[in-house]
C-alpha cells in the first residue's frame, strides 16, 4: 500500500524523532503532528535538572521545529480514534485521515487526592519545570517535600538541594528504586541522598496533603505531618491512551498499548506505538514490556520510520540503557536487572561516592549499575556487547 499520509499523535522525543527520521529516509508524503502541548516538541530529561536550575533557558531543551520536517502542527489532543476508517479525531474538531499512524502520546503524571493544588508541583512538562522553578525561587531556603523517590523525585532533590533549599524524600518502598535496582543496589544508591543533606523516609505511604487552599505539608499515614512550603510529587505515570477506549486498539491493564516486535499493532501495519504507551513484545523475554527511558522512545522511533519506508521492517531489541544527572555526578543503567540477578558490588572510595553493580545469573552479565564511575560503565558496556563474562567485569572493575 502506498503511504502519502503520516499522522503522529505525540510531539515529544520519539514523534519529532518520527518526523524527522522519515524525512531523512526520503519520505514525501504529507505529515502531521499532534500535540495539545503548545511548548513541544523539546527534550524532557532536562526538565527535572538543567531548566528547572535554570542553568539551560528553554529553547536549549527544542527538539527542533515541524517547519523543519514540512510538518503540520496540531496543537489539539486526539480524542477519538477509527481505526477502520482509519481516521483520527481532535478536540479542535479537525479529523485526520491517515496512512499510517504513529502513537507517541506519552504519559501522564499520577496524582494524590487533593491535586491540583497551589504548591504542589508534578514535572512532566515545560510548564510544568518553569512553575516549579518559580516556586523554588518563594521558598528560598524553606522546606520542600518530594513524594516519591524515583529518578523524577530524586533529579529534583539534588537540584532543589544545590539551591540550598531543604528537601524530604518520602518513599511508601523501604528503600527507593528497589523495585528497578533491587534492594543491595538500591541502598547503596539512595546513600547518595544522606550524602548531600537529603533527609529520606523509606518505607513512609502518604496519605495526603495538609492545607487550605494553599499546600502546607504532607501527611503520612502514620499520622506524621511534614512541614511543607511546597511538594513535588513523582509517583510514577500512566500511559495517556484514555482516548483509545473502545477504538479497538489492544490495550493492556495499565492502558499501554499492545504491539510487536516491530512496533506494530495488528497484522496491517497501518498503527506503530513507541515510547512510553508501547508495550513491545521482547523476542528474548518472551513477553511484552513497556520501558518509560528516553533512549527506549528513541530507538522504537527508528524502528517505526524503517516499517514505514521499507522495504524490511525494523525489529526493536531492547538495549536499555538509562542515565540521571545527581548530585553532581551521573548514575547510569545498562541493562534490565531481574529480581533473581545474583548481584556483586565492587566500591571505590574518593571525595564522592563511587560504585559499580553487576546483576548477573551465573556467569552471564545481564546489566549493570554504576555511579560515578564512567570508566566502569564503558567495561560493562564492552562486556555486554562481546563474550566477557560477569566475572571478567567484576574483575576488571577492581584493578580500575
Amino acid at each position: 500500500m502506498r503511504v502519502d499520509r503520516v499522522v503522529i499523535v505525540g510531539a515529544s522525543v520519539g514523534g519529532s524523532r518520527v518526523a524527522a527520521g522519515l524525512r531523512d529516509a526520503g519520505y514525501t508524503g504529507s505529515l502531521a503532528l499532534v500535540d495539545p502541548d503548545p511548548d513541544a516538541p523539546y527534550d524532557r530529561p532536562p526538565l527535572s535538572k538543567q531548566v528547572l536550575a535554570g542553568d539551560w533557558d528553554p529553547a536549549r531543551i527544542s527538539l527542533g521545529s515541524p517547519g523543519q520536517w514540512e510538518a503540520r502542527r496540531h496543537v489539539a489532543a486526539a480524542t477519538s480514534l477509527d481505526p477502520v476508517g482509519r481516521v483520527l479525531r481532535l478536540d479542535s474538531g479537525e479529523e485526520l485521515p491517515y496512512d499510517r499512524l504513529v502513537l507517541a502520546c506519552g504519559a501522564l503524571p499520577r496524582t494524590l487526592p487533593g491535586m491540583p493544588r497551589p504548591g504542589v508541583h508534578v514535572v512532566r512538562t515545560l510548564a510544568d519545570s518553569l512553575r516549579l522553578r518559580d516556586d523554588l525561587d518563594r521558598i528560598g531556603s524553606g522546606k520542600l517535600v518530594i513524594v516519591g523517590g524515583g529518578f523524577v523525585g530524586a533529579e529534583v532533590a539534588s537540584t532543589a538541594r544545590a539551591r540550598g533549599i531543604g528537601v524530604t524524600l518520602v518513599e511508601a518502598a523501604a528503600i527507593p528504586l528497589s523495585g528497578l535496582l533491587g534492594d543491595a543496589a538500591a541502598a547503596e544508591l539512595a546513600l547518595l541522598h544522606a550524602d548531600n543533606g537529603v533527609r529520606l523516609l523509606g518505607g513512609a505511604p502518604v496519605a495526603g496533603l495538609v492545607g487550605g487552599r494553599e499546600v502546607t505539608g504532607v501527611r503520612l499515614q502514620d499520622g506524621t505531618t511534614l512541614p511543607a512550603d511546597a511538594v513535588v510529587v513523582g509517583v510514577g505515570v500512566r500511559p495517556a491512551t484514555d482516548w483509545l477506549a473502545g477504538s479497538g486498539i489492544p490495550l493492556d491493564a495499565d492502558g499501554g498499548v499492545l504491539c510487536d516486535e516491530h512496533c506494530a499493532v495488528g497484522a496491517d501495519r497501518t498503527v506503530y506505538a513507541i515510547g512510553d504507551v508501547a508495550r513491545c513484545h521482547d523476542p528474548r523475554l518472551g513477553r511484552h514490556v513497556r520501558v518509560e527511558h528516553w533512549t527506549n522512545a528513541v530507538e522504537q522511533a527508528d524502528v517505526v520510520v524503517a516499517g514505514i519506508v521499507g522495504p524490511e521492517l525494523g525489529v526493536h531489541r531492547h538495549e536499555r540503557f538509562v542515565w540521571s544527572d545527581l548530585y553532581g555526578g551521573k548514575v547510569a543503567l545498562l541493562g534490565c536487572p531481574e529480581p533473581d540477578d545474583e548481584v556483586s558490588v565492587v566500591r571505590r572510595d574518593g571525595p564522592r561516592r563511587r560504585f559499580a553493580v553487576a546483576y548477573h545469573r551465573g556467569s552471564r552479565l545481564c546489566a549493570a549499575l554504576t555511579v560515578n564511575w564512567p570508566k566502569a560503565l564503558m567495561t560493562a558496556r564492552r562486556a555486554m556487547a562481546g563474550p566477557a563474562g560477569a566475572d571478567d567485569v567484576v574483575s576488571a572493575w577492581k584493578e580500575l
